[in-house]
Order: C-alpha cells, then structure tokens, then sequence
C-alpha cells in the first residue's frame, strides 16, 4: 500500500513538470515556424520564386557516414543552361561534430560523364546538380547527398539580416572589375552586397585563386561572428529569409538542425580544402575552352579523401 501511494505521489509531481515541458516545446516550435514564416515572406517581396526547377538527385551519405551538399552558386537561379560559377563540397559529421569545406575550382578540365571532356562547371549546364554529383563521384570518389543551389542575392540578404551593422573584413586592395561595386583597401564593415563584391572579385593576377582563397575567408568570418548566444534564436528567420534563394532537396528540419550544431558543436569552425591542390596542375590554354586546369587527377583525389576522412 505504501509503495502505491508514494508511486501514485511521484506521478503527480511529475504530472506538472511534463506539462511545462510539453507546453515549452509547443511554445518554442510556434515561435520558431513563426520567424521561418517571417523571413520567407521579406524575401519573397524581393524575389519571384515561380521559375524554380525541380531536380532529380540521386545522393546517398558516403562512406565515412558524413552528409555531403553540393554547393553551387550562381546568379542565374534556375537557368539550366547557366555554368554554375561556385562549386563547393560542405561535409558535416553529426558525431564528431566537425564541419568541412572543400572548394573545386570551376575551370578544373574533367572527363563528365557522358559529354567528355570539358573544365567541371559545364557540368551543371548539361545535366544540372544530378550530372555535377556524377562527375564528382567519378573524379574524385566522393558521394553527395544533398544539393543546394544559391542565388547570389540571397547571399546578400542572409548578410543584412544576420549583421545590420555589415560584416568586418580588411579588403587587401582595390576592387571594382565586374563586382557591381567599388571596393576600397582597409579594414571595414561591409553591407551584404559589398561583401558579395569581395568574395566574387577576380580580376587580379592570381584571378580565380583569389576569389576562392576570398571565399574561403568571409566563411570563416561569417562564423566566427556567428558564435554570439544571440544568433542562435534568430536562425529560423535567417533561414527563412535565404529560403526563397535557395533550390535545395534538403527538408528545413535537417537544414536548422545542421545550423544549430554548426554554432553549437561545431563552434563555428570550419576547416577548408581547395582543389586543386598546390604544385598538382599546370594552366595551358585549349581551343574552345579557353584557359584551364589540368590537374594531377590522383594526387587531388587522394587530398580530397584525406580531408574527408580525417
């Protein structure tokens, strides 16, 4: 009797605390759609999201059990026939909590399957992020899961929203060639569509190097000033706010979940990879392609696998 009548004692303490819990968790998720909400429909002010293609993807997570997205960037959302001019690999492991970044130079001149051979962003204009994901897996062994395709102007709204106050970076020279803006040397806080500018400039000697090294760079510092407590409640309306600009086949939930553990486990470090690597090409010029990398195709493919591996 005794042992029933503390049971049923314990039951109802218990009772009250569930129903906080159960009643915190509705609240959170209410004001987590809420601000999803929110943002999708600032951006869909500024952008018309009817010309946006449907892909077949056939990824699968790879071998070491990390989830791999194909990042490809471009102005011309949902152009076929539009070279992609940014080819990223984001790699994330849920239980070591590590997050990796591999960029593969766009004028990498690769065999794609089915078209021969032609520098690796031709690959998006013939067969979209499904034929890109192929042509990865057969050079450089890697599988993809997802893929995501970003407008560059949702690049700029994601910046506005998350740093009204600009972005801090020390520009290293003066920029202006085909960037929309006008860049000046220094340290300065840049608006979103001057740090769009800065990353996509490549008009200097080491041209393309540059702007992937710069990529690279504002990555970082993205999330180096994302670690603050306080961006942790603003994500779901930063991701509603970069929604409209991305055509992804990754669910919300997952794209939210990755977020989170980016500034929580991950910190908001980022380790990064360019392909190709160092003293593993030579740039000769072809009739009809132009200037290109020709890459020591197995030398790549190993540093890419270590990176991912380890």
């Amino acid at each position: 009797m005794r042992y029933e009548r503390n049971h049923k004692q314990k039951k109802k303490r218990w009772k009250p605390i569930l129903l906080t819990l159960l009643l915190l968790i509705v609240a959170v998720s209410g004001y987590a759609y809420y601000q999803y909400q929110q943002g999708v429909s600032q951006s869909l002010k500024k952008v018309d999201k009817k010309d946006q293609i449907v892909y077949s993807f056939e990824g699968k997570k790879d071998q070491y059990g990390d989830t791999n997205i194909l990042l490809l960037g471009s102005d011309k959302r949902g152009n076929e026939r539009s070279r992609s001019d940014t080819i990223m690999i984001a790699s994330y492991n849920e239980n070591k909590g590590t997050f990796k970044l591999a960029s593969i130079m766009r004028d990498i001149y690769v065999a794609i399957p089915g078209h021969g051979k032609h520098k690796i962003n031709s690959a998006f204009a013939y067969g979209g992020p499904e034929l890109m994901r192929q042509t990865i897996k057969e050079n450089f062994g890697v599988d993809l899961q997802y893929y995501s395709i970003v407008d560059f102007q949702g690049f700029v709204q994601l910046v506005d929203e998350a740093f009204p106050n600009g972005v801090e970076v020390n520009v290293e020279k003066e920029m202006s060639t085909n960037i929309g803006v006008t860049l000046k040397p220094g340290l300065q806080n840049l608006d979103g569509k001057h740090l769009l500018g800065y990353v996509r400039f490549r008009h200097d000697a080491i041209g393309d190097f540059g702007r992937v090294q710069r990529q690279q760079k504002v990555i970082k510092l993205l999330g180096d000033q994302l670690k603050s407590v306080r961006t942790i409640p603003k994500l779901p309306k930063l991701i509603g706010v970069v929604s409209p600009y991305v055509n992804t086949n990754m669910n919300t939930t997952d794209i939210l979940f990755m977020a989170k553990d980016y500034l929580t486990k991950g910190k908001g470090n980022v380790a990064t990879l360019r392909i190709p690597i160092d003293n593993s090409f030579t740039e000769p010029r072809i009739s009809g392609e132009g200037d290109i990398l020709d890459i020591n195709l197995e030398k790549n493919r190993q540093a890419l696998d270590k990176f991912m591996s380890e």
